[in-house]
């Protein structure tokens, strides 16, 4: 009995034995061949799993019989689950992970018109996209300032103390020298830039992209300093139905909801939100920090697809604002003599965007856009009235002809700029027509493997201004699988007009029109470099990656407001240039659910005014952003900001302080809901904590440069629902 059941026991251990199967494989890069130091390999279900050594080999033993999901993971890579049968057939496997791209996935970018994903493109490019996106909009629902002046290199500047009317300033140039789109349409220049970051509510933005420095040569004049692409939404087969409610501790509500869907051939996308925020003053000097404004936005747009091959869109943008800003006394209704400031901003947007797209051929297609736009703004402060209407219109037509390894874009384009004020007082009206008909190429070659070139001329002819040439050229060195290097240059331009961060401060009074046979182009050169470097540490645990770039742009003869007899201004290109140069470095860390984001940016910006060399306004020198995140998938984002701006030179002649700004934001997800919470500026930061904000009287104020919050501490939370 004792020897039968003996054998029986060893029967069975030799069966158990036989069951017991290993795993050998080689974990390696798609692209290079190269060992995945510390990938990790995981058998589904089973707790089982190992790290590959540095010859990118795993082993896992004790594997039972029949089919395993086997999953293989790399920070920087696109993950992998392979199906296996045990026992294998042999001995050992080779598996290859590919690129995941920046933010550990696929980015395909459009504004460089080559539609190819962003770690193929020469252009640097940055982006904001997917979770960060949705994070930078908890912080500011109503406008996509805070989305962009938290990124490094970019600075939000407010130009009026009462209304806070912003621009955009990237490496330190002022707002006029960007370029701001929407799905590649110029719908902001000119009049109609005045108020384009506060009336841009991002819940309808599938992302945000980032050219930094000279980019005229992809849509033309403006884009000296940069341009930033706002990306809308496109509809899919799965219905998108979302809605935002959002308050302030400031008295501001934001109420934002999205739909969109494809129905076969048919799909729409609808925006609509209603913003607004009451007369707010934290520092009790009697002006707004935030003023009493109301808008509302909508915009609907429709895609056909009449075949596989043609496609077409058509949308509209609406909105309509009221934004009174000044003595707090007067807008509470209790003014009198003494508190009588104020100043009033009635604007009206309304725009078209039509784009068709027809492929023929293998990789060939033919693209035809318009757009319309039609903005009507109307500035009180007491004693004066400014009250303008600009149209402009916007047509291109495009041939795309795309291979594996080179891309053509060859395109025509006409854009009309026409503006009509309605005189108010004794100045000269400052209406203009200003016309531009341009032709360009474009090319994207992979020359090899680790070299690819981008390509660009632009011809444009501006009616009374002349002819601008303007060549482009990028290249991406792809140095190993975790270095990489991007260097461009190019030409720009800027055609004048009154509109600049200048004379918006003093809301175009008494500035005198501009002149084609007096005024001339601002021209400009600038180029940029950066390496960027990717990898693991301590086994893989943790994802690190640094970028560091490099920039210089030149302007010639810029465009500066001067003080002429009778007390009247006049925009003058004066006898000298502005330069800016500096760096800016990024560098990203993450372990588990954690993600640390630090980034400093080095600016000097230098004027020549006719021989007199100083510091370009507003420019802080050193910039220092700190953002740690901690996320749980579906069910917490926690967020810690630190903001540092260095002293800035003003425009009287005196400096700015120092300052930190810093924020808490929290989100608690559920299936179909979140809650968020953020806590703005918790340390009180207050441009009216270093001195006052104005000269003169509480009657007829003189308001100083605006280089630091007026709004200060600010709590902000809200419902999200996605149904």
């Amino acid at each position: 009995m004792l020897k039968a059941l003996s054998t029986i026991i060893l029967m069975c251990m030799a069966h158990l034995c036989l069951a017991q199967n290993s795993f050998t494989a080689f974990i390696k890069d798609a692209d290079s061949k190269d060992p995945l130091i510390g990938a990790t390999v995981v058998i589904t279900g089973t707790g089982k799993g190992a790290k590959a050594d540095n010859t990118g080999k795993v082993v896992i033993t004790g594997i039972p019989n029949g089919k395993q999901s086997i999953k293989i993971s790399f920070i920087g890579y696109q993950e992998k689950t392979e199906i296996y049968t045990f026992p294998l057939p042999t001995d050992t496997t080779t598996i290859y992970l590919e690129h995941a791209g920046e933010e550990m996935g696929e980015v395909v970018i459009s504004t460089t018109r080559s539609n190819r994903s962003i770690q193929d493109i020469p252009t640097r490019v940055e982006f904001i996209a997917g979770e960060e996106l949705e994070e930078k909009g908890n912080m500011k629902p109503g406008d996509i300032r805070m989305m962009l002046n938290e990124s490094t290199g970019i600075q939000t500047q407010q130009v009026s103390a009462t209304s806070a009317n912003s621009s955009i300033r990237i490496q330190g140039l002022d707002g006029r020298y960007t370029q701001i789109l929407k799905d590649g349409f110029p719908l902001f220049a000119g009049f109609s830039g005045g108020l384009g970051l506060l009336q841009t509510p991002p819940l309808d933005l599938k992302q945000v992209e980032v050219i930094k420095g000279a980019s005229s040569t992809l849509y033309g004049g403006g884009a000296i300093a940069g341009l930033v692409n706002l990306i809308s939404k496109s509809p899919t087969p799965e219905k998108e139905l979302r809605f935002l409610i959002n308050g302030t501790s400031a008295g501001g509500l934001d109420l934002s909801s999205f739909y969109g869907q494809q129905f076969n051939k048919v799909g729409l996308t609808v925006f609509a939100s209603r913003n607004s925020n009451k007369a707010y003053d934290p520092s009790n000097t009697g002006f707004t920090a935030i003023p009493k404004f109301e808008r509302y936005v909508f915009n609907p747009k429709l895609f056909v697809n009449f075949s596989p091959k043609t496609t077409m869109s058509l949308g509209a943008n609406f909105s309509t604002e009221n934004r009174t800003g000044g003595d707090i006394l007067y807008i509470k209704g209790r003014g009198d003599s003494t508190h009588s400031y104020y100043e009033k901003n009635k604007s009206n947007r309304f725009s078209t965007q039509f784009s068709f797209n027809h492929q023929f051929g293998e990789g060939n297609s033919l693209t035809f856009k318009n757009s319309v736009n039609s903005f009507k703004r109307t500035i009180s402060i007491p004693g004066y009235v400014f009250d303008g209407k600009q149209w402009s219109s916007y047509t291109e037509a495009t041939y795309n002809r795309h291979r594996e390894n080179m891309d053509w874009v060859v395109g025509l384009n006409a854009y009309t700029d026409n503006f009509k004020e309605k005189q108010t007082d004794t100045i000269p009206k400052r209406n203009y027509d200003q016309n531009t008909v341009g032709a360009f190429v474009q090319n994207t070659w992979k020359t090899t493997d680790w070299l690819k070139l981008e390509t660009g001329l632009r011809g444009d002819y501006i009616i009374d201004y002349g002819l601008a040439i303007l060549p482009r050229i990028s290249a991406l060195f792809k140095i190993s699988p975790k270095l990489s290097s991007r260097v461009g240059g190019g030409l720009g331009y800027k055609t004048p007009t009154i509109f600049t961060e200048e004379t918006e401060r003093i809301q175009y009074k008494s500035v005198l029109p501009i002149r084609s046979d007096e005024n001339k182009l601002e021209r400009s050169y600038g180029t940029n470099f950066d390496l960027n470097y990717k990898s693991g540490l301590l086994d893989g645990k943790v994802s690190f990656s640094i970028n560091q770039l490099f920039f210089y742009t030149h302007i010639n003869h810029p465009l500066l407001l001067r003080s002429v007899d009778g007390n009247l201004y006049r925009l003058e290109n004066v006898a000298g240039f502005i330069d800016t140069k500096g760096w800016e470095t990024n560098v990203k860390f993450g372990y588990g659910d954690f993600k640390l984001f630090i980034g400093y940016t080095f600016t000097d910006a230098r004027l020549n005014d006719n021989g007199v060399i100083r510091e370009n306004p507003l420019t802080a020198r050193h910039r220092l952003n700190n953002v740690l995140m901690y996320e749980k998938e579906d069910k917490w984002k926690l967020g810690l900001e630190a903001y540092y701006f260095s002293k800035q030179a003003l425009s009287d002649g005196t400096t700015g302080k120092a300052y930190w700004i810093c924020g808490f934001m929290a989100e608690r997800l559920w299936e179909k809901f979140s809650l968020f919470v953020n806590f703005e500026n918790y340390l009180d930061t207050r441009q009216t904590r270093f001195g006052t904000i104005y000269t003169g009287t509480v009657t007829n104020p003189i308001f100083r440069d605006i280089y630091a919050p007026l709004d200060g501490f600010v709590v902000n939370g809200g419902l999200k629902l996605k149904l």
